[in-house]
This record gives structure tokens, sequence and C-alpha cells, in this order.
């Protein structure tokens, strides 16, 4: 890793520019990777920096300066750049020996606990396409943040009294005129999730037929939140074989979760009514007595705060006016949004995920997880003794679309009106645009856009689940593991049917994952199954290959001379340098480099949380190798230190891919 050696030049030269110029607060200047090795391994900027201080040119600067960083250990020369730059050259075999003996600690930033919340899917119905980005998005955070040391609790919301699982439970009463023995019966003997897509989809035409019959879905929201009957039991089934299909399918793509926070739990428990109680003895929300919003209560949002565009004030469905002749008339006001049970009810979840709510819930295991990461889930009936301590962070992301900017603002200034200013800025909204299909993959997933239509004239086409035009996560995975099942078999005649489908599932979600990952968070994703899955483009299979090409070269070098990467590294420490060092062989150098930079690019990943920067490191990486493979043959070199060092090379870059995939959240297949 390459963050070590920049703090240590970093502060090496920080240390020269006090001494030899006797300041005593040195500018913020930076340790950079130049674009080309000819202008050294490091680049610092410090004279830059000091030069409108003390009044010099830069490289003036430079020269007093670049004796102080030479007898580091590690670096072999510093030279200063006509511009005032200081190029930094390493000691090439060293750096390259210690991080293949796992000499150099991975970095740690030090941190306190975080937690990241995303997915949260409604469970009234299987997860689509549109659910992918969100997944991916935040349990890459998850693993960017764990990578450098960051203790994270990943926590995954359930609406589990809200209008999609009122609908549903319509459908099932009105519709299919069902009870509970007999949903439960459909929930024992179908694809239940998928069984619920169509239902919820002929809800919502139902509803379109007549308006009054709205009026049968709030008598549903009301004995879904009140309990104690039958469309509560109904409630309770639905969500709980719905939450086990999107886990399982949740699995299928590497996500996983330590925590399950219903919504239910959180209205039994009473953390709302209790968190809208200090919201109203701390003046945060206001009592409306006349104009539109007479009776509502709302809270005045900060002239700054970023509350997306066109967003109007909603009704105050279940807060009951409260009648307070001690408040003044408030003039309608822009800046007041109205608080109703729904975000009241996240924002009691978000005092809680920070430890100031003074409440708790009761906890109840749900299962080991496939990859072994046990799973909880809150109740607010009779849990166990022994749950980890959720919640009570000192940061919080939540990854949710763009769409709710609103919400998200007004979390931040809860917290803030109740003099919480430092959990309101670590208060953070993960925002993302959302996902649509290309017509091409449309049509292969039975949705084609009618000729005649305005769809037809659009780049895309648009998901909704609502309407059913949708594509369900588990069936695009089918379908891509079914394509990349027929290309392993293709380029691989002898592997067997079992073992190409095992590749082809891996290759699968690299298709996914890279695909969600590589775009900027802000821009809208047209999703395309052929681009996706191409093996030779910028995806998550062309990255995977890079290793499988780096295994090959490993496995064949076990065949033809009995040598492993270990033999290969022990041998280093007595074969000549002069192979790596010379100029002959600065695309190797450049190799071994550039893989080193994960660290420092996982650190803009975090400053920035864009993770497209993560994304064309890894292709950028991939490309570098497979260039080097093309031209410098290792197999075939008759040359022993010059194989040596390159096979050194290549390991070195295999092992950091990997960690980079699976930062990503993508495996690597054996064969491909």
């Amino acid at each position: 890793m390459i963050l070590s050696v920049q703090r240590q030049v970093h502060e090496a030269v920080a240390d020269a520019a006090r001494r030899q110029f006797g300041l005593t607060e040195i500018p913020p200047f930076g340790v950079e990777v130049p674009p080309t090795r000819a202008l050294g391994d490091l680049a610092v900027t410090v004279a830059f920096q000091l030069a409108r201080t003390l009044r010099r040119p830069p490289k003036a600067i430079a020269e007093q300066l670049a004796g102080a960083v030479t007898g580091l250990p590690g670096i072999s020369r510093v030279e200063v750049a006509p511009n005032g730059y200081l190029n930094v050259y390493l000691e090439r075999p060293a750096f390259l020996l210690a991080r293949l003996r796992g000499e150099i600690p991975p970095f740690r930033a030090p941190a306190d606990k975080t937690v990241v919340e995303h997915t949260a899917i409604n469970p009234n119905k299987a997860a689509h396409i549109g659910h992918l980005r969100n997944a991916t998005l935040g349990d890459t955070l998850v693993r960017v943040l764990r990578f450098r040391g960051t203790p994270v609790e990943v926590q995954n919301y359930i609406d589990d009294t809200g209008v999609q699982v009122a609908d549903v439970i319509v459908g099932f009463r009105e519709l299919e005129q069902q009870g509970l023995a007999e949903v439960r019966r459909v929930a024992d003997s179908t694809r239940f999730d998928y069984h619920c897509w169509d239902l919820y989809s002929r809800v919502t035409e139902w509803y379109e037929g007549d308006k009054a019959r709205l009026e049968i879905r709030a008598a549903a929201l009301r004995d879904l939140e009140h309990g104690g009957n039958e469309v509560a039991e109904i409630g309770a089934l639905v969500v709980d074989r719905i939450v086990r299909a999107h886990l399982t399918t949740m699995a299928r793509l590497n996500v996983s979760y330590d925590l399950l926070t219903y919504e239910g739990d959180i209205l039994r428990l009473h953390f709302w009514s209790h968190a809208f109680e200090i919201l109203k003895a701390q003046g945060a929300v206001f009592l409306r007595t006349e104009g539109r919003l007479a009776g509502c209560w709302v809270m005045r949002i900060d002239e700054g705060a970023n509350m997306g565009e066109s967003i109007e004030p909603v009704n105050a469905e279940s807060i009951e006016p409260v009648k307070d002749e001690s408040i003044e008339p408030i003039n309608d006001d822009p800046r007041e949004k109205v608080i109703v049970r729904s975000n009241g009810v996240v924002t009691a979840n978000q005092f809680w995920k920070f430890g100031l709510l003074g409440r708790d819930f009761q906890y109840q295991r749900v299962a080991a997880q496939p990859h072994g990461r046990p799973l909880w889930a809150t109740t607010s009936a009779g849990g166990v003794g022994d749950a980890p301590p959720f919640g009570r962070a000192a940061r919080i992301y939540n990854v949710i679309d763009s769409r709710q900017m609103y919400l998200q603002a007004l979390l931040s200034q809860a917290l803030r009106a109740l003099g919480h200013q430092v959990e309101a800025e670590n208060s953070v909204h993960f925002s993302y645009e959302m996902v649509a299909l290309s017509h091409a993959t449309a049509r292969e997933l039975g949705y084609p856009a009618d000729p005649e239509s305005e769809g037809a004239r659009k780049p895309f086409v648009e998901v909704s689940g609502r309407k059913g035009v949708g594509v369900k996560i588990d069936d695009l995975l089918d379908l891509l593991i079914e394509k990349a099942s027929t290309e392993v078999g293709r380029r691989n005649p002898g592997l067997g049917a079992d073992e190409a489908r095992r590749a082809a599932g891996l290759i699968a979600v690299a298709a996914i994952r890279y695909f969600m990952l590589k775009f900027s968070r802000g821009k809208l994703i047209v999703f395309d199954i052929e681009e996706a899955l191409n093996f030779e483009g910028e995806t998550g299979p062309y990255l995977q290959y890079a290793v499988v090409r780096a295994n090959n070269i490993f496995l064949k070098l076990a065949e033809r001379e009995g040598l492993t990467e270990a033999d290969v590294v022990a041998t280093l420490g007595t074969t000549p340098p002069e192979e790596l060092e010379s100029s002959e062989q600065e695309a190797l150098w450049a190799l071994v480099l550039e893989a080193s930079r994960l660290d420092d690019v996982v650190e803009q990943v975090v400053r920035s949380l864009e993770f497209s920067v993560l994304a064309k490191y890894a292709f950028g990486l991939a490309q570098l190798f497979n260039a080097f493979y093309h031209r410098y043959p290792i197999l075939n070199e008759e040359r022993v230190e010059r194989k040596r060092w390159r096979a050194a090379g290549v390991a070195y870059f295999r092992a950091q891919l990997t960690r980079t995939l699976d930062v990503m959240g993508i495996e690597v297949p054996s064969r491909m």
C-alpha cells in the first residue's frame, strides 16, 4: 500500500520546512502519484504552497527541502523539477518485497462507530432492479469503511406498517377473497414474493377503477397499525415471508446486514410519540393555527438546507391536531415543512441510531446469513438478553435515493433544533439517481415498448413496480447466469456444467455490481445486459478475467517448474534487483506502484462518497496488467532474474486487484 509512504514523506517535508524556514504552521500540501513514472514515484507540491508566504520561487524552496527527504528509509533519491515539484523515487525492490511479505500493516483511519442503513425495500413484493443500486452502493460503502478499519453496523429498515403492505392485504382480502389461513397456504405453495408482485399491480388497477376503494386501504392501514386483528396477522405473515425472500435475493449479491429495524416496533414502543414530545418541548415544531397548514405540526427548515426540487407539504395524516392557544399564528412560509407520521417515525429512528432517544428496542436473532454474518431484528415482544449493543453511532449514512432530500434534510434539522449540531453534521444522506433499462434489455426481459407509445421515443424504459413494469432481481440474475454459463462453456470446452454454472453465478454478480458502481451516483443508470456482461469492456467480468489470467500464470509456473508464489517471493531476497530497477522494466514498476494505490483510492472514495472512483481505478489497473501481460512474457522468459521479478509483480497485482474486487463485493471464479 502507498499511504504509509506518502504520510512518511509528508511528515518529513513538513518538518524540514519548519526547520529550514522557521515556520510554525505549514499550509496543506499534497504528496501525489504523478501521471508518469518519469516524473517520479511521488510528487510533493509544498514549494508552491510556500512560495507566497516566503516570497521566493518554488524551485528555490524545493532545492532547500530536497535534502531532508533523501535520507528517509525506502527513498532512493529526490529530484527538484524545473517547475518546483519535489520528485521522489522509491527503492523498488524493498517496496515490493515488503508488501509481498506482508510487512506493511493495512492503513487504519481512527473512527468511531458508524451506522449504514441501506436497501429498505417495501416488504410487499419481490425486489426489483431499481433496488439494486441502493443495495450495491450501501454494501460497498460498508466494505470501504471496514477496509479502512471503521467499525460499521449495517441496518435494513423494514416498513411493515406502510401503504404498500396494506395494499397487498387488500388484494388478498378483496380481490382473492382470502383470509389468514388461505394466505398462509399461498405463501407455503408459491414463489410468494412473485405472487405478491402481481397482486400489488392488480390492486393498483382496482383502486384506479373506483377511487372510493381507497377507503378500504385506509381501514386496512388503521387495522395494521393497531394490531390484534386478522388484517394485522395477514400483514405480519406477508412481511415475514417477503423479508425472507429479500434476504435470499440480497445474499445472492453478496449483501448482508447486522440488524433489521421494523417500523412497527418503533410505533409499538412509542419511539415516535416520545421523539415528538421532545421536539415540542424544545420548540422545534410548531402547531399552525391558520392558513392552508392549519392544524398541522410543522418544522422550519434552515435557508441553506437542500430540500430538492418541487417538493410540496404533505397532509398531516396521522397526527391529531392539538389546540394550543399559547402558540401565536404564523404566516405561511415555504420553509415550513409538515411533520407527518411517516417522516416522524424515521426521525425517531434517527434519534435512536445516535443514542439520543433514551429508549431501546428489544432484539431477537433471525438467522446466520449465507456468508456467515449473524442477523438480528428488532422486536417489541420479548427479545433475548445477549444482543449486541445496536445504535449509539457517531456517524450515520442513510442510503436512499435523491427523491428523499426533503426527509433527510428534516432529520438533520430536527437534530440541530435540539442542539445536536455534531450529530446533524454526521447525519449523511447518501443519495443516488434511479435505474432504468435499455430498450434492448427491456425487450429481452419481456417488456417491449409499444412502438406507438411515448415511452418508445425515450432513450430508456422506466421501471415502475406499482404498474408491474419492472425486472425482478432474481430473474435478472438468472438470465445473466444463463448467458455467462454459455460463454464460460464456450471458452472452456472441457469444463463441467456445474462448475461452469458456479463460475457464471460469480460473473453475473460482478456484471451487476460493477455496472451499479461505475457511474457517478448523481446520474441515472440505463442498465444494459450485453454491456454489463461483456468480457472485454469496462465491466466486472473484465476485471475478474484479469485476476484469472494472473492465476493461470502461477498455475503454469507450478506445472512447468514446480514454483509457487511463496517460492518466488522467497528467492527475491537473493535475486539481483537490477531487473526491477532498470529502465527496461518501467512497465513492471508502473504496475506495482499502481497496484499499491488501493488504500489511497479508498480514502478518496470515503471523502467524496463517489464509488465510480473505485470502479475506474480497478478498471485502469486491470488494463495496465493486460497491456503488460501481452508485451512482457513471464512463462517463456529465459532470464531467471527477470522471470522472478515479473512473477513477483504479477503476484502483487493479483492480490491487490482481488482486494479491490472484494471491496466492491465481487468474487473471482477459478475459470472463465
